[in-house]
């Protein structure tokens, strides 16, 4: 009788509070889905009109700056000690200057944040030769990887990861490595939920990958009957979750990029498979090259637990848009970061 009661209590509890929602004039958001792949097979992109919208808030442009001459004194003979940007005209120069105050430097700062004002010239704050760094590898990524960052033109400025912030909001460093014994063992360090592996008990630092060239980012195999023991489960679960960093990164699902018929066939995946997979090398060249040798001049606090540079992943650029700045191009406005690397 007791266990009859509480059956039905519990069905007047479910009825009673759908019923306070409907009243109270609580409506399901509508779904909006956007056919991303092969029609028929469910490779759709969801969304609401409030994902929509926090997403364009967050995908804001800065405000504009003036167009500058390219013609006039060069840079070089008004200014000294300048290293990188060498081929602009002053005016250039002065535009990209404002340009990076506006969209890198803390507001009560200005041009202190990487000069010392008394001295424009000298180079002891680490934030002026780091700056350098970010200069150069903008624009290798506009010149060197457009396979990338210019299938549709857009390209990227220091506005792209920075977003007014003088340190990029999504960057990330190596892990300790697990402790091996005790009841705090990890298990090879998998079992740790966090943002970046989707609350999964996957790796801990999904994008391991992104700073070693070396490692292979492939657990199907190539053959209808493959030999060996093929790939181990620490090393799926460290593909597995790079693969959810990347979705969550850019705010959409597996079917972005595969057909889940066929994970591993590039011929029924989306063109979306070659852009990222042009991302993944990428990002790999700019760690090793820019990004990590940054620890030479952090100072400490800057550095991660083990001592290594900040390393960029695919959040870096992309905050949760499967086009940075949703597909908005403010490098073709920005001739100056997209010049030949300077040697």
């Amino acid at each position: 009788m007791k266990n009859i009661v509480l059956f039905f209590s519990a069905i007047a509890f479910v009825l009673l509070t759908a019923a306070m929602l409907l009243t109270a004039g609580w409506t399901a958001p509508p779904i909006h889905s956007t056919q991303q792949g092969f029609r028929g097979l469910s490779m759709g992109q969801l969304s609401t009109p409030r994902s929509e919208r926090l997403l364009k808030e967050a995908n804001k442009l800065p405000d504009g700056f003036e167009k500058a001459s390219a013609t006039g004194d060069r840079a070089t003979a008004v200014y000294q000690n300048v290293q990188v940007l060498k081929d602009l005209s002053a005016d250039q120069f002065n535009r990209v200057m404002l340009a990076m105050t506006a969209w890198v430097a803390p507001p009560d700062q200005g041009c202190a944040y990487c000069h010392n004002v008394d001295k424009m010239a000298d180079d002891s704050l680490y934030t002026k030769r780091v700056a350098r760094r970010m200069l150069e590898m903008t624009r290798q990524v506009n010149v060197d990887w457009k396979n990338h960052v210019a299938i549709n033109g857009a390209g990227v400025t220091c506005y792209t990861c920075h977003r007014g912030q003088p340190v990029p909001a999504n960057i990330w460093f190596n892990e300790p490595p697990p402790r091996t014994g005790g009841a705090a063992a990890t298990n090879d360090g998998f079992g740790h939920p966090t943002k970046a592996n989707g609350s999964t008990a996957m790796s801990g630092n999904p994008f391991a990958p992104l700073d070693d060239k070396k490692s292979i980012i492939r657990i199907i195999g190539t053959n209808a009957l493959p030999h060996g023991a093929g790939a181990s489960m620490p090393s799926t679960y460290q593909n597995y979750a790079l693969m959810i960093a990347i979705s969550n990164s850019l705010g959409v699902n597996c079917t972005f990029c595969h057909n889940s018929r066929s994970f591993l066939g590039w011929t029924e995946s989306t063109p979306q498979r070659v852009t990222a997979y042009h991302g993944i090398q990428m990002v790999r060249d700019l760690n090793a090259k820019f990004l990590d040798p940054l620890k030479s001049d952090l100072p400490a606090q800057r550095l991660g637990p083990l001592g290594d540079g900040p390393k960029a992943n695919c959040a870096t650029c992309h905050q949760g848009a499967s086009k940075p700045l949703l597909g908005v191009s403010m490098a073709k406005d920005w001739p100056e970061l997209g010049g030949a690397t300077s040697q």
